[in-house]
């Protein structure tokens, strides 16, 4: 990684306590997206990545809702490849497919269309944040109800200290930023 792209990116970056409950250190990308360079940093450092390890055998990113879609586009045009949505439930039209998790308050579940995706077709799964694990877990399932392979998942940040990596199994898992 180009230590001052990642510089830039994580100046960006910004902390609230107790935010939204209390005992919680709120990561805000906010800065990061108000900043054309250092989301264009984020973006490019991604991109970098996922050329460097994959060497262009990527089909799709799948963007997850909601802040996955500020990444997904952005990334899926620097690298050249379509960009597919995976959303909470009830937000698509037409035939979907969904996946139940758990949240750190809650549970949830994504969709995704039948045919958003071909069997075979590998798919990078972005979001902003890769906290518990749950939500990017459930994008690989969904991905593999499709039969898609899913070739890594990626973020912006990491909270390591909830291990959310964990939960992703074998799918190998990259982030620019980690945070305890």
């Amino acid at each position: 990684m180009a230590d001052s792209e990642l510089q830039l990116v994580a100046r960006r970056i910004r902390s609230f306590p107790d935010f939204p409950i209390p005992g919680v250190l709120f990561r805000d990308m906010s800065p990061l997206l108000k900043d054309p360079d250092s989301f264009r940093a984020s973006i490019s450092l991604l991109a970098s990545h996922l050329k460097k390890t994959h060497d262009g055998k990527i089909d799709y990113i799948a963007g997850l809702d909601s802040r996955g879609f500020l990444f997904g586009p952005s990334l899926a045009q620097e690298l050249g490849v379509g960009c597919v949505l995976i959303r909470k439930r009830g937000k698509l039209p037409g035939p979907t497919l969904s996946a139940s998790y758990t949240l750190e308050y809650g549970k949830a579940e994504l969709e995704i269309q039948r045919d958003a995706l071909e069997p075979g077709q590998r798919v990078v799964v972005v979001d902003d944040l890769l906290a518990t694990g749950g939500t990017m877990q459930a994008a690989c399932e969904l991905l593999g109800q499709l039969q898609a392979k899913v070739l890594e998942c990626v973020s912006l940040m990491e909270l390591t200290s909830l291990k959310g990596r964990e939960r992703l199994g074998t799918v190998p898992f990259f982030s620019l930023l980690q945070y305890e």
